[in-house]
């Protein structure tokens, strides 16, 4: 196995180059480091919201009355024919 030599420079011109590289890359480093601490936060508050409004709605839910309770709406089933026959196919005047 090869063992890892560093290049040292042996002069300041040389080390200007690589010092301004890394102070470049420490700053895109740092941005990101940032960018993401943002993104958790921003997620976090997500959570937080989609949290409370599946409270919300199980309450609602838990509101409703029970499947076998009659006064519960059917709203998928056929809608109710007029009792009186002869009202419904009078015209309207309006």
């Amino acid at each position: 196995m090869t063992e890892y030599n560093p290049h040292v420079p042996s002069d300041s011109a040389e080390s200007d180059p690589i010092a301004a590289s890394l102070q470049r890359l420490a700053g895109k480093i740092q941005l990101i480091s940032d960018a993401v601490k943002a993104l958790h936060q921003d997620r976090v508050q997500l959570e937080n919201k989609i949290e409370d409004a599946q409270k919300r709605v199980q309450h609602i839910l838990s509101r409703l009355p029970e499947q076998s309770d009659g006064r519960q709406l059917n709203l998928l089933s056929e809608p109710a024919t007029p009792t009186n026959p002869e009202d419904d196919n009078e015209p309207t005047t309006h």
